[in-house]
């Protein structure tokens, strides 16, 4: 009898062994099948990544593309202004120079007059003076012509 009880026992922990020598393997199974979800997840990380730095890159390019082209409208604003500041300058520089042609005009004028009412009077002799003045202007309209 005592030799059928330590079969018996013997048998248990034969088939506890067998039954966790199975789960053992149902564990390592479990865990190579969970390395390899682990190795290809990753990979999709690594994928994605390189994914997201192409995104960016291309995002990037796009926003260079649309400033570059603001600044080109920017930069034909800026010509334009340029080219009409300059028309108005150009007018202005040939206004200038009209009142410049007039002084010298002027100029040639006050010394005639000058010279005929200097000795007259004393309006005369103011005359005088005032055309000089205006003889003076015009030696400093010179430059502008």
């Amino acid at each position: 009898m005592e030799i059928q009880e330590e079969k018996a026992k013997v048998d248990q922990w034969e088939k506890k062994f067998q039954d966790v020598r199975a789960r053992e393997v149902t564990l390592e199974k479990s865990l190579l099948e969970c390395q390899s979800k682990k190795m290809g997840l990753k990979a999709r990380v690594t994928e994605l990544e390189n994914s997201l730095h192409q995104y960016r890159s291309r995002n990037s390019a796009i926003e260079l593309k649309a400033n570059l082209s603001k600044i080109e409208v920017l930069k034909g604003r800026s010509q334009d202004h340029i080219r009409e500041r300059d028309y108005i300058m150009g007018e202005a520089v040939a206004q200038v120079r009209e009142v410049a042609d007039h002084l010298q005009a002027l100029a040639v004028q006050a010394d005639v007059l000058s010279l005929k009412y200097e000795s007259e009077s004393d309006r005369g002799r103011e005359l005088a003076w005032l055309l000089r003045k205006v003889k003076a202007l015009s030696i400093r309209a010179k430059p502008y012509m």
